[in-house]
């Protein structure tokens, strides 16, 4: 997970919150994730991210505030495939393997209208970026 983040830094991604399920498995991978950002963002947990929540409560629960326009969500399969769907409007779930990173854009959450796919990089992606 480290030669990912180190791929997220090479391509400049800046996040200004980490919300993360109380897990302990997901707030290491928080944690490694702010470590590996300049500026570090704030890990943040989130009991709504954790598995078998509604997608509807998760995207309800995020503490968002007007300064935060990018955010990071670390949980468990199949609730962030089927988040990332939510937020794109569609319901074919987003086909997540560990360590993979998609940046989605909304005008709001919960949203009211489809959000737009910037990037999704796989774990192999990031890597690679990390390690060059």
């Amino acid at each position: 997970m480290r030669r990912v983040v180190r791929g997220l830094a090479a391509l400049d991604v800046v996040i200004d919150v980490v919300f993360t399920s109380p897990y302990q498995r997901a707030r290491q991978t928080a944690d490694l994730i702010a470590e590996g950002l300049s500026p570090r963002p704030p890990v943040v947990e989130v009991a709504q991210l954790a598995p078998s929540t509604r997608i509807g409560e998760m995207l309800a629960a995020l503490p968002v505030r007007p300064r935060q326009r990018s955010i990071a969500l670390v949980g468990h399969e199949p609730s962030m495939s089927e988040l990332a769907a939510r937020l794109l409007g569609t319901r074919e779930a987003v086909p997540f393997k560990k360590g993979a990173v998609c940046c989605v854009e909304v005008t709001a959450l919960p949203p009211s209208t489809p959000g737009t796919l910037r990037w999704f990089a796989t774990p192999k992606i990031l890597r690679k970026l990390g390690d060059s």
